[in-house]
């Protein structure tokens, strides 16, 4: 590195953002993750061992996805090249391989080709990557906050291992900060900044687990306190709640959207109104469009709490009416009730299960003819033919109940519909043993 390098990067570094500057410069200084970079767990023996393969990174923001591929290819003596998904194409990629084909023949040296935001690039872009990848002309690490199974095509992923990277926890945000402040080469240690209890505090549960957020926290609250009289920045929590802007991993499109609406419902079919009141308030305080929300209210009342309780639709629906008609934020309180009440309401799949099964048998069979007695007979011909002969109407048999059968008589014994015992089914159930008895001679409980 000539002088003027040296003097480029003592700019840079005292220019550079705080998140910047303080990048781990060895996978020793590197903070969290460890289920995969403890010594002896399987990524860290590839590093260590210079055998390393093409990965794909997914993680939420801030959890050391860059910072872990740069010190990945520092410690395996590799090349380091880097493209960003949002603004390279084709062309880039194939430069970047005509180039690391290059060092390869000449110089032996590999070349890892890191792909921040890998979800960005297209099919043919990914297409681009394959053949290069699987004859070893670069080990490919991309790094990607979406699930690599939906966004990163079939056969470059059988080519890759994925890594799931954690949120950082709160420790791990801890021990990145108090280094930052005390840092004397590339953090705020020549500054003397002192953060208060509360102010720590705060920043971690507003940081959520990203370092980078919580960096750029730090930084401008530091800058936006003035010195003391010895020349000391002392950083209270309103200092650090104006600094902050709060940071949420929830997004409406991603894997974050799903995960929250599925642990609503399952925690709605468990019958937890505590945990489906939080994951309400997460989706709500994300700004999930609220008519989603409601849509998934009326399917879970109609498939978990179904005719156990028959009012649960009903209040469902009320609260979609509810919410289009008042709109937010007052939304939330039927959206709230009508949480309560299902995860309290008791339970029955009965209707979700009998549908599915009238429709398994429907389209794993012939269309079996209508009972004659139930046909319409508007003309002559038909009544000759013998259509509606033999129908009862229900209103005029004892107890308004007809014992004809009335499926084909290929599938006359069928039974789809299996009441629960919970709740108004407890009634059904007892109804239509009384029915089928009468029906076929003897109650049955099949």
């Amino acid at each position: 590195m000539t002088l003027f390098d040296h003097r480029k990067q003592e700019i840079q570094d005292r220019i550079a953002p705080l998140a910047t500057r303080m990048r781990p410069q060895n996978l020793d200084e590197y903070v969290g993750q460890k289920h995969i970079l403890t010594p002896g767990k399987v990524l860290r023996r590839a590093i260590d061992e210079d055998r390393l393969p093409s990965m794909i990174l997914w993680g939420p923001p801030g959890c050391g996805k860059t910072t872990l591929a740069r010190l990945i290819a520092g410690d395996t003596n590799s090349h380091f090249e880097q493209l960003s998904a949002v603004t390279s194409g084709v062309k880039d990629v194939r430069a970047v391989m005509a180039l690391a084909g290059e060092r390869l023949g000449q110089t032996g040296r590999r070349t890892i080709l890191f792909i921040d935001e890998i979800h960005r690039f297209s099919k043919s872009q990914q297409d681009a990557l394959l053949p290069h990848v699987e004859d070893g002309t670069v080990t490919l690490v991309g790094a990607t906050t979406e699930n690599p199974s939906f966004e990163v095509i079939s056969p470059l992923l059988s080519r890759t291992r994925v890594y799931s990277l954690e949120p950082l926890k709160d420790e791990d945000i801890s021990e990145i900060v108090e280094r930052a402040i005390t840092d004397q080469d590339h953090g705020l240690g020549r500054d003397g900044v002192s953060l208060s209890e509360d102010a720590m505090h705060f920043l971690l549960r507003v940081a959520n687990g990203d370092a980078r957020s919580a960096l750029n926290a730090l930084e401008l609250a530091v800058e936006s306190t003035e010195r003391d009289k010895s020349g000391n920045i002392s950083v209270e929590v309103q200092t650090m709640e104006e600094s902050v802007q709060r940071q949420s991993r929830y997004d409406r499109l991603g894997d974050m959207h799903y995960d929250t609406i599925s642990a609503f419902i399952k925690t709605i079919r468990a019958s937890d109104p505590d945990a489906a009141l939080y994951y309400l308030a997460r989706m709500i305080d994300a700004g999930e469009d609220p008519v989603f929300i409601a849509r998934r209210l009326v399917i879970s009342a109609a498939e978990d709490i179904g005719l156990a309780n028959p009012n649960g639709l009903a209040v469902a629906m009320a609260a979609q009416q509810a919410v289009s008609f008042v709109g937010m934020p007052e939304g939330r309180i039927p959206l709230a009730e009508a949480t309560i009440y299902l995860a309290t309401a008791p339970k029955s799949n009965s209707a979700y299960k009998a549908i599915d099964k009238a429709l398994e048998l429907v389209r794993g069979s012939r269309d079996e003819p209508v009972p004659q007695h139930l046909r319409n007979a508007p003309t002559r011909l038909m009544k000759e033919l013998g259509y509606g002969k033999g129908y009862e109407y229900a209103h005029d048999q004892p107890g308004h109940f007809s014992q004809t059968d009335n499926l084909p008589e290929a599938i006359k014994n069928e039974r789809f519909y299996e009441p629960g015992d919970l709740g108004s089914e407890q009634a059904i159930r007892d109804r239509l043993m009384h029915w089928w008895g009468e029906r076929y001679g003897t109650p049955t409980d099949d």
